[in-house]
């Protein structure tokens, strides 16, 4: 087999769930080995864009001069919780579903081709089994994204997303259900973690420890808290590195001793939010009065990489901050996962499973590693409820930005126990624009991210997940 195709990051970007490539000889890459498509698995600076979301969360902020007198935009709605508006008349486009499902599209390239092409078994088989892990965790961010969080009363009938399989130019993909796209999601994983390796080609191929942290993920979504247990452990089995930066602090930090991708021992995969230069705009990495509040004063992960001193990028006296340091000084993951997300994901089974001890044991080995004083090691409570609060708070400390915030309301407000209104009072500091009350309730409709509609208009027949109207 030999396919003529432009280099696969210069996909075009195409408008529904069936995606189309551009082949044309001159000027375009020849594929024709294994090799060669396991070396396409590798994809560095693959993006995830969160701006169609990313202020629907309690840890994001926007600066007032951007919502006061602004005509109403997709930001602007999201920020002050607005469900009187038809997000999808806003939404022209989403540049993260064509880009999620290009990636997809390069997978599915790798999956259904590579058996034809030239060279050893063993080569394809790795390069098959490293596609599916990436198509896993595509899929992963398109159902938490476009349908409800997964719940196991509702999920074989909830809207899903459009699964494609293979790469078929004519193929005619109808909408999965929630329980459709996890089904797939982790068959993709269970057929493809016994090929993997330890150390792969590259920081950008998939590794057993990513995998299994994955698989991990995808269980504790599901509730099936045994199965994320143990696939936690096996995944920091494999890696189980915390970067110290208590250490680090004493060091001088990110302006004394830059630490770039792929030196932070902690990720487990890269990826973005828009690409790897993207923590050096502040303007998008405003975190809330509300973060800034629960970070406190003692915590390195404040201290190391935010400020809540520019007039350019927050307001002065509304007790915000945004991330302040650049990328060639610290990689900071925020799509990918990274081994403290799976510490994480341990101590909250622990503490399910109603092992408190164990649970806060675990909360405290990433603790040693960020508090620089005070009260490094947490005390063990006396419940569940208050053991979960504390797993829920460092999440929100450890995991910022991406998706991680907006995944985790949307799963947790399924639990009464654990659902959370968002109560949001704005503006802060103006004097002249009354402050007004915004909540966004746990079983708000704007949880569900509507497709585009460049998205409906290639596929007449697909149907929004949510209550609102197609505007044609």
């Amino acid at each position: 087999m030999k396919i003529n195709i432009k280099l696969i990051l210069l996909l075009p970007l195409l408008l529904s769930c069936k995606k189309y490539i551009d082949i044309t000889p001159k000027g375009y890459a020849v594929v024709k080995t294994a090799q060669q498509f396991y070396e396409m698995v590798s994809l560095p600076n693959r993006g995830y864009p969160i701006n169609n979301f990313q202020y629907l969360v309690d840890d994001q902020w926007m600066k007032e001069s951007d919502v006061i007198g602004k005509t109403k935009n997709i930001n602007i709605v999201n920020f002050t919780f607005d469900e009187t508006e038809n997000r999808v008349s806003l939404l022209s486009s989403s540049s993260f579903y064509n880009q999620a499902y290009s990636y997809i599209n390069r997978w599915n390239m790798i999956i259904s081709l590579v058996d034809e092409s030239t060279g050893d078994d063993a080569t394809k088989l790795i390069a098959k089994s490293e596609a599916k892990v990436q198509r896993a965790f595509d899929y992963f961010l398109l159902i938490n994204t476009y349908a409800k969080a997964y719940d196991p009363a509702t999920a074989a009938t909830d809207g899903g997303i459009c699964i494609m399989d293979k790469f078929n130019l004519e193929a005619k993909p109808v909408k999965s259900t929630v329980k459709d796209a996890y089904d797939f999601i982790q068959r993709d994983l269970e057929e493809a973690i016994p090929h993997l390796k330890l150390s792969p080609l590259d920081e950008n191929h998939p590794s057993l420890a990513f995998a299994w942290a994955l698989k991990a993920k995808v269980h504790l979504f599901k509730r099936e808290f045994a199965a994320a247990r143990e696939a936690a452990l096996k995944s920091l089995s494999y890696k189980n590195d915390i970067f110290d930066l208590v250490a680090y602090t004493a060091q001088g930090g990110p302006n004394v001793i830059p630490v770039v991708a792929p030196n932070n021992p902690e990720v487990l995969s890269y990826a973005y939010m828009t690409g790897y230069t993207e923590m050096n705009f502040a303007y998008t990495c405003v975190i809330s009065p509300e973060l800034r509040t629960l970070f406190g004063t003692n915590d390195a992960r404040f201290n190391l990489f935010f400020t809540t001193v520019s007039a350019s990028f927050l307001d002065a006296g509304s007790n915000t901050a945004y991330f302040s340091i650049g990328y060639k000084k610290f990689f900071y993951p925020t799509v990918g996962m990274k081994t403290t997300e799976v510490y994480l994901m341990l101590a909250e089974l622990y503490a399910r499973e109603n092992n408190l001890t164990e649970a806060i044991a675990t909360l405290n080995k990433i603790r040693s590693k960020r508090i620089t004083s005070g009260t490094v090691n947490l005390p063990v409570p006396a419940t569940m409820k208050e053991t979960m609060d504390l797993v829920i708070a460092e999440r929100r400390r450890e995991l910022l930005f991406g998706f991680n915030r907006f995944f985790d309301l949307k799963r947790l407000n399924l639990e009464p126990e654990y659902a959370k209104t968002i109560v949001r009072v704005f503006p802060i500091v103006n004097t002249t624009e009354p402050k007004k009350t915004y909540t966004l309730k746990p079983n708000s409709r704007l949880y569900i991210i509507p497709f585009a509609q460049d998205v409906l208009k290639q596929n007449p027949t697909l149907t929004l997940n949510t209550d609102e109207t197609i505007p044609f």
